[in-house]
């Protein structure tokens, strides 16, 4: 471990390790396989990087991300470790040299996509080897029941039988009870030392909003916390993608599409200049994210309704890597709330995976609907305590008011009943709000006793309390997909006289402006004068970065660069006791930064 410690300070410039760091690295050392759980931007990967550096022959990581490797090589480079990967992005005489390279034990690191790994050459090139480890990064994926399955991740159980000297980690930042003991079970990692760290990510402040003008709230919220910053933005659909990145672009703001229908070069371009240039919104589906490594996304934006906790979580870690603020905000309505149910309902799946998938809406719904703490609420789905609210979510520093809604409800669900529960959310509230209609009037719905008894509500909170009333259970929705209103088994004691009468709580249909005052994470704590310097610090950066090409955060991160701006380093040594800086990074970079600054006081 006296070796570990010295690879992390001068490989990687950081004085001390974080989280089980120490404890997973040993227990691979010696042999012996792990699992590791840990938030994104955790430092995972320095969990294996170490390990193979330390151990004989070569660590295989194996990920789905290819279009991540060709970056991914580039910072181990950038630290002096030997790295290469092996996809489809090569040439055969490409290919053929990193293979040679691979067998005269030239390489510290290979990435594999896990197709290129289990093909028969591959395993059998791997088996001329001497190998250190096998990591198997985004192991989650390997889950049924996750929401990024890999059917090429479960037979990764191979590894254990085709190399069973060879230690293997198994890391993933997203993975409740049910997910972990699949990945056990599908790995074969039975054995394995388990370590789960906190899920916490307490620079994150978490804020869900119901939805009006979501795309109004969306600008608003950007120009309000993060006019200059880079962040992501999420859409459910490939149309949706396509009209926001448009908008925000013709609101001045440089935002990119990304999604599978777009031709692979073009995912590519927008995906690069996301990782390299400043500021740049990506705006994108599901299909984009995952292995994400730049540490400054200072947003992550939701337009519509994750399927899933896990989703969203996975989605939402993907800002503020570095352990300064960013922002987790979502707009969501009705509509998401209809079609996450249909969306299960409707697939072919078998009952009870159909069952498994509704349990994890109803937990995503009991998120946003909730009153309390949202990362008490966060870290208890993944099976952590925390006995105090966070005072970093939008309910803890605006509590939402509740109401008495039990007489809506009872409105609410007369009215369903007497429709016939063939009618969706806007057909009932038209007759709940007396909107007469040729539709209305041709069902003589005009004429029934929930004719206009809703006028005390708009529509739009009208719509407000079905959402929560679905999300709540007293509703559900039809499966043939056109979100006609049923009554539930939870509904009917409310329409029914009681001896115990029961009393319905929502959410206040009107939530007050959030009061937190953002504080821009490249100035934090800075100075005027500190803040200068950072910039023309950042402007060094981009210029090295694009003579490279490579992202400018592999050179070094914007907390490294905060740290110089504020300790102002003279000499090499005070360059090498700042965080992120190790012996190749200060040999490669250190003349420049130093003189940068030493030119700028």
């Amino acid at each position: 471990m006296q070796n570990a410690q010295n690879i992390l300070k001068t490989v990687f410039g950081y004085e001390r390790f974080r989280h089980h760091q120490a404890d997973i690295i040993n227990a691979l050392i010696h042999g012996q396989d792990v699992l590791t759980l840990m938030p994104t931007g955790g430092g995972k990967s320095i969990c294996y990087q170490i390990p193979a550096l330390i151990r004989p022959g070569t660590g295989i990581v194996i990920s789905p991300l290819i279009a991540l490797m060709q970056d991914q090589v580039d910072a181990m480079n950038q630290l002096g470790v030997r790295a290469a990967f092996l996809n489809s992005t090569l040439n055969a005489g490409e290919q053929r040299e990193i293979e040679l390279l691979l067998r005269a034990g030239e390489l510290d690191i290979l990435y594999l996509a896990p197709e290129r790994l289990l093909a028969p050459s591959t395993l059998a090139l791997l088996e001329r080897c001497e190998i250190a480890l096998f990591a198997i990064d985004e192991a989650h994926c390997v889950s049924q029941w996750g929401h990024d399955f890999r059917k090429e991740y479960q037979q990764l159980s191979m590894l254990h039988e085709r190399f069973p000297d060879t230690p293997r980690i198994a890391l993933t930042a997203t993975a409740d009870a049910r997910t972990r003991s699949e990945i056990i079970a599908q790995l074969a990692l039975e054995h394995a030392a388990v370590f789960v760290n906190s899920f916490d990510r307490p620079n994150i402040h978490y804020a869900i909003n119901e939805s009006g003008s979501s795309r109004e709230a969306l600008w608003s919220f950007i120009q309000e916390n993060h006019a200059r910053d880079a962040g992501i933005v999420y859409c459910q659909t490939r149309k949706g993608v396509e009209m926001i990145a448009e908008w925000l672009n013709k609101k001045g703001r440089v935002a990119l599409p990304y999604h599978a229908g777009l031709n692979q070069a073009v995912r590519q371009k927008n995906q690069q200049r996301f990782l390299r240039d400043d500021g740049v919104i990506i705006v994108a589906t599901i299909a984009f994210g995952m292995g994400i490594d730049k540490p400054d996304v200072r947003f992550v934006a939701h337009m519509n309704l994750p399927k899933n906790i896990e989703a969203y979580y996975q989605e939402t870690g993907r800002a503020g890597r570095d352990g300064l603020p960013a922002d987790a905000w979502m707009s969501y309505g009705l509509r998401d709330v209809v079609g996450l149910r249909l969306f299960t309902e409707n697939s072919d799946a078998e009952e009870k995976f159909k069952r498994v998938m509704h349990q994890k809406t109803d937990a995503m719904l009991g998120l946003c609907e909730l009153t309390g703490c949202r990362r008490i609420a966060l870290l208890a789905y993944f099976g952590e305590k925390i006995d105090q609210p966070c005072g970093n979510c939008d309910n803890c520093i605006n509590p939402p008011h509740t109401w008495d809604a039990t007489i809506a409800t009872q409105k609410a669900l007369s009215c369903v009943y007497r429709t016939g529960e063939r009618y969706g959310a806007q057909y009932v509230i038209d007759v709940l709000t007396g909107k007469s209609n040729e539709r209305i009037e041709s069902n003589n719905h005009d004429k029934l006793s929930t004719f206009n008894i809703g006028h005390e509500h708009s529509a739009i909170e009208w719509r407000g309390i079905f959402r929560q009333l679905i999300a709540h259970g007293f509703l559900a929705t039809d499966a043939e997909g056109y979100g006609v209103l049923k009554l539930t088994q939870k509904a009917w004691p409310l329409l029914k006289k009681s001896e115990t009468p029961q009393t319905v709580m929502l959410r206040a249909l009107h939530k007050a402006k959030d009061k937190k005052k953002k504080i821009s994470a490249s100035a934090t704590d800075l100075s005027s004068q500190d803040q200068q310097m950072f910039e023309q610090l950042r402007g060094l950066r981009a210029r090295l970065a694009k003579e490279q090409n490579v992202p400018p955060y592999v050179i070094f991160p914007d907390k490294t660069l905060t740290e110089m701006a504020r300790v102002k380093p003279h000499t090499q040594g005070q360059m090498l006791d700042i965080s992120g800086v190790g012996a190749a990074k200060l040999e490669r970079y250190g003349e420049a930064f130093l003189s940068e600054i030493c030119n700028s006081v």
